[in-house]
């Protein structure tokens, strides 16, 4: 199930994607519900929880204002108007997720959308997604005193050992190094000359 939702909220980004940028150049046709059709036909093969897609764009949908009043305080030097759609749509996505799916753990949650960063926003998405969901959440935690439930780190590797090296042998390295063999110099040849032969 985990990877279909992942599936599930890449095709209500490109839903919400979509409908914001037709509505945005003007487009007064647009119908949510026939473009998230389209994408979900696209997948129909792997996709089986239509329900948790259609509820992730109608609550984005519904609550993009309030979304965004939540949102616009946390990264106050970024004017959500300047932030390019997709941050601002899967930030939307992440904190409509971290409202109203109680089901899903706040940290799946903040996970998923840095994933989604990564695969369709641009360098430093990744990471700017993931301060302001988190500064969310902590903002959350605060005010309510409860905080989200830690997931179990993974058992910790044992460091490598390092090679111990005897003093004795390191002692032996050392002095090698210092230790220079002369090289060996080929004595100049003098030849004498002979008699009846001068000399050059």
């Amino acid at each position: 199930m985990a990877s279909n939702r992942h599936l599930g909220r890449i095709i209500a980004l490109q839903t919400l994607y979509e409908q914001d940028f037709r509505r945005d150049a003007g487009d007064t046709e647009v119908a949510s519900a026939e473009i998230m059709e389209r994408n979900i036909a696209r997948y129909s093969e792997m996709v089986d929880d239509v329900a948790f897609i259609e509820q992730l764009v109608a609550g984005v949908t519904a609550n993009a204002a309030a979304l965004d009043s939540k949102l616009q305080p946390v990264a106050p030097e970024w004017p959500l108007a300047m932030i390019a759609r997709m941050d601002h749509l899967v930030l939307r996505i992440g904190l409509y997720e971290l409202e109203n799916e109680a089901d899903v753990p706040a940290k799946v949650v903040i996970n998923e959308a840095v994933e989604l960063a990564k695969a369709f926003g641009g360098d430093n998405s990744s990471k700017f997604i993931n301060g302001v969901l988190g500064t969310l959440l902590r903002q959350r935690e605060a005010a309510t005193g409860v905080t989200s439930a830690v997931e179990p780190k993974a058992a910790a590797q044992p460091a490598p050992k390092k090679k111990s090296v005897s003093k004795k042998t390191a002692t032996k390295k050392s002095v090698s190094k210092k230790i220079t063999t002369k090289k060996s110099v080929p004595k100049k040849i003098t030849t004498k000359p002979t008699t009846g032969q001068k000399a050059a």
